[in-house]
């Protein structure tokens, strides 16, 4: 079981990561040409960071989380509107848990 030192180190060394990464990948993409095969690899990349980011959430959460999930993915596709989806799936789960526990 981790202790508060090992807790903050991994914080300190993801934070010095994640400014690394937005640092150096500035300065990398400033050198490399924008055809349309790096457009499509970067448009795939953030997708696959938010499809990570909701199977995470699936994983750990239960079946409040994953229906959650669900609504705010059907609003989605039915409106095209991603802030109003995240906000809807966030009050379904809010909503779920001070109604019914």
């Amino acid at each position: 079981m981790p202790n508060d030192l090992s807790a903050h180190s991994a914080i300190l060394i993801m934070s010095g990561v994640t400014l690394a990464t937005r640092l150096l990948g500035a300065e990398i993409m400033h050198r490399v040409a924008m055809s349309k095969r790096v457009e499509l690899f970067l448009d795939a990349l953030s997708s696959s960071v938010v499809a990570a980011i909701v199977a995470t959430a699936i994983a750990q959460g239960g079946f409040r989380e994953a229906t959650a999930i669900a609504l705010a993915g059907m609003l989605m596709l039915a409106t095209g509107k991603a802030v109003l989806a995240m906000i809807s799936g966030m009050a379904a789960a809010a909503l779920w848990y001070n109604l019914i526990g």
